[in-house]
């Protein structure tokens, strides 16, 4: 049950709500906004409920309060809303293993990202760097360690 905010009678983002929004995720360098990573806001506008994954727990935290309506921008310091970098999240693995990941006619290059499934658990890596033999990977989000802007826009919450 979401609380509407008392004042006005519009409804606030809380822990179970369902929100419709535009968001957009640029990555910050030495205080200066770099690039976009992910952004809806020239596609139709995601929906998520809060506390199902869809977001980091840091961004989900930085929308709760919010009231529907806000069009806001929220700058989330070096590994808050992807986690530090961790250095032994970067493996190698077979050509082998990878092939076998793949279509049959993949050809692979350094920055390619590329999914494993394990029994417990799907990982996404990204390729650092290749031989015959083995790959480097970075199974760390690829923000991981990074200032981000979060910019957000709620159409809706429910």
């Amino acid at each position: 049950m979401n609380i509407s905010n008392t004042s006005n009678n519009i409804p606030t983002v809380q822990t179970d709500s369902f929100l419709t929004l535009n968001y957009r995720i640029t990555l910050i360098k030495k205080g200066e906004l770099v690039g976009d990573f992910l952004s809806t806001f020239d596609e139709k506008p995601a929906t998520l409920l809060m506390g199902a994954g869809q977001l980091s727990p840091a961004l989900e935290t930085a929308l709760i309060g919010l009231s529907q309506g806000t069009h806001t921008t929220i700058h989330v310091p070096e590994g808050v809303a992807f986690g530090e970098h961790n250095a032994q999240m970067i493996q190698r693995v077979s050509m082998d293993l990878l092939k076998s990941e793949a279509a049959l006619d993949a050809v692979f290059e350094a920055g390619d990202i590329i999914e494993f499934n394990t029994q417990q658990v799907r990982m996404a890596g990204t390729i650092i760097s290749l031989d015959d033999i083995t790959a480097l990977i970075d199974f760390n989000h690829p923000l991981a360690g990074q200032a981000i802007a979060f910019e957000v826009q709620l159409i809706s919450v429910l």
